[in-house]
């Protein structure tokens, strides 16, 4: 029987971690240890871990005598404590669907040059009881790690929220936890890092997590800074490419090409201000300068010749007129449609 250790990290979420706890305890056909880890929250829940594993031997408890910060609480519990054959990291809002682990593990077992699993996530609004999950297997498919890490260059984009993954821990003791550097894209640089040495396994047509939306989630404030987000995406992506250990022959066309993705997105993101009305209030300029630094040529993309046009036109005009003069051409319709797939299929 595989062993799994699950990582449940906890900031004053002592109202919601039984769930989390619980749907570890409760998976089958694997042997489980859970640790929580209280970073100093000061509200009653660490009593509430205590409590937890007062009940349930398998729950260990370590609590923070001053606030550490995410990115240290996640890898004390993955670097420090876990031993198991696979490891995994679930936040104290989020839950493990039913038989998750299994699936995951079998998978591992069947396929020792896979590094790390992942599923689909069932987004959920925390209200009880959790969503019919779908949970019977559909079988996986095994991608090579190099080919997998550019198609995420590509898109310019994670395809993984975090409660979905389950990892070999000899990988990850090998390859190092979370970058304290990337405080909001450090999974996706995480993901790409054991991409690099390591093949990567999907669950098709299962949810493996329930991962909770609500107002409070880390990272729902932080990314309203569209800047920021951009900013700390593509700093995620130049970490892999500027890693020593990254001996791919295409390593700067790929750096090229996600330079190029994120700056469409910004002025994407800088014409759609005009559109909704907001140009005196979103950052468009700032959106600008990021495109420019981060990609150089901008006058030849698309998305510039658009977003000049909006300018020309003014705020007013642009919202009345975007219907009918920004219509994105049959190729680009193709191309969305395609990346609507990946997602949908997870890669």
């Amino acid at each position: 029987m595989a062993s799994v250790d699950v990582v449940i990290p906890c900031y004053k979420y002592g109202s919601v971690l039984p769930t989390a706890v619980r749907s570890v305890l409760d998976q089958p056909g694997v042997d489980v240890r859970v640790l929580v880890i209280d970073d100093c929250s000061g509200d009653g829940s660490a009593d509430v871990a205590r409590e937890l594993s007062a009940q349930d031997s398998r729950v260990s408890v370590l609590e923070h005598e001053r606030n550490k910060g995410h990115i240290a609480t996640y890898n004390e519990g993955l670097m420090d404590w876990a031993s198991a054959d696979y490891c995994a990291l679930l936040s104290a809002d989020d839950a493990l669907t039913p038989g998750a682990l299994l699936r995951a593990a079998r998978l591992l077992d069947a396929h020792p040059e896979v590094g790390f699993v992942y599923g689909r996530p069932l987004h959920w609004d925390g209200s009880t009881p959790l969503p019919q999950a779908r949970t019977e297997d559909q079988g996986w498919t095994v991608y090579n790690g190099p080919s997998w890490l550019r198609r995420r260059f590509a898109l310019g984009e994670g395809c993984i929220t975090s409660p979905e993954v389950v990892v070999r821990t000899t990988l990850q003791k090998k390859l190092g936890g979370y970058d304290p550097e990337l405080r909001h894209t450090g999974d996706i640089e995480m993901w790409m890092r054991f991409a690099l040495h390591a093949d990567v396994g999907y669950l098709k047509g299962v949810d493996q997590a329930y991962y909770r939306v609500h107002g409070n989630n880390m990272s729902a404030a932080y990314y309203a800074s569209v800047v920021a987000d951009l900013r700390q995406r593509l700093a995620a992506y130049t970490a892999i490419t500027t890693r020593p250990d990254n001996n791919l022959a295409d390593r700067l066309d790929m750096d090229r090409s996600v330079r190029r993705v994120l700056a469409r997105d910004a002025l994407r993101r800088a014409g759609r201000a005009f559109d909704k009305g907001r140009s005196e209030t979103d950052p468009v300029e700032e959106l600008i300068d990021f495109a420019r630094e981060s990609y150089g040529e901008i006058e030849g993309l698309p998305e510039w010749h658009t977003l000049r046009l909006r300018q020309r036109l003014g705020a007013r005009r642009s919202r009345a007129l975007s219907p009918l003069v920004l219509t994105a051409p049959a190729r680009r319709i193709r191309q969305h449609a395609r990346v609507l797939k990946w997602q949908r299929e997870g890669i």
